[in-house]
């Protein structure tokens, strides 16, 4: 080892690795209050006629389902699947919106797989 090298880390790297902790801190912080966000949110998938509402919180948790006099005329069979199709809206919707605000969250952190 040559005098005045180290071990590699100099003050260039010791700067990158200290605003990968800060960055990381940040995104931590993010994380946190996003978790907080979608407890909150409601997002609501219908039937493709409305006739059947599923309303989950932005984690995707089940918080009500709102069916309609008409939907419960048609049968038990045909409101079993408008109650399936409302509650597929309901996740595909909910998976986005988390989707998008992860991909906020990390925008510009460079991470693999994001």
């Amino acid at each position: 080892m040559t005098k005045g090298q180290g071990f590699g880390f100099g003050l260039g790297k010791m700067k990158e690795l200290a605003e990968a902790f800060k960055k990381a801190q940040e995104v931590q912080q993010g994380a946190k209050q996003l978790q907080e966000e979608l407890e909150q949110m409601e997002i609501e998938g219908t039937s493709g006629e409305g006739t059947v509402k599923v309303v989950l919180s932005g984690n995707q948790e089940p918080l009500r389902v709102v069916i309609s006099g008409d939907a419960m005329a048609q049968g038990a069979e045909a409101l079993s699947e408008l109650v399936t199709l409302a509650m597929q809206d309901a996740y595909e919707k909910s998976t986005a919106t988390m989707r998008e605000r992860m991909e906020e969250l990390t925008s510009g952190l460079n991470l693999p797989g994001m």
